[in-house]
């Protein structure tokens, strides 16, 4: 895939030029000082993308619809995936149908966030299983109740 990196006030001093780039590119990464980077593309080409991901997706969700797709879906993830080996084998499986629900609603609401997310959380996950130290730590009793805790948002 073809990005072009600029910075953003090459896009501000030089529109017509900045913008002429996206004949010879999908993208134009606009790199920014004190923010975000930021992707420019055409709309057609983002339309693409979104439809190459939706098919891709629904494809996926289907044929984890059938145990000859759930088997190969299990084959590949640590090819595609490869944390997962840290994994127990009941984590595997719940993390393909976990990744098969959040693919499925990421389509029909156009919003990837939930994908990103749900890796994020699982491959955190893996970090925790690959360290036997840090296992150890979070999964061992300390036999101390510290308390109840506050719910998200209230200072305490």
């Amino acid at each position: 895939m073809s990005v072009l990196e600029l910075t953003l006030s090459e896009l501000l001093n030089k529109p017509k030029a900045t913008l002429a780039n996206l004949r010879g590119t999908r993208r134009i990464l606009l790199r920014r000082r004190d923010d975000e980077d930021l992707v420019l593309t055409t709309a057609a080409r983002a339309d693409q993308d979104l439809e190459v991901m939706g098919a891709t997706s629904r494809m996926f969700v289907e044929m984890m619809r059938t145990p000859q797709g759930r088997t190969l879906v299990l084959d590949v993830l640590p090819a595609t995936f490869p944390w997962v080996r840290y994994l127990p084998a009941h984590d595997v499986r719940e993390f393909s149908v976990e990744l098969v629900d959040a693919l499925g609603a990421a389509t029909s609401l156009d919003n990837t966030a939930g994908v990103a997310q749900l890796l994020t959380e699982w491959r955190h996950t893996a970090e925790v299983h690959a360290d036997p130290e840090l296992y150890a730590a979070l999964t061992t009793d300390s036999g101390e109740d510290y308390g109840p805790v506050p719910e998200p948002g209230i200072a305490a």
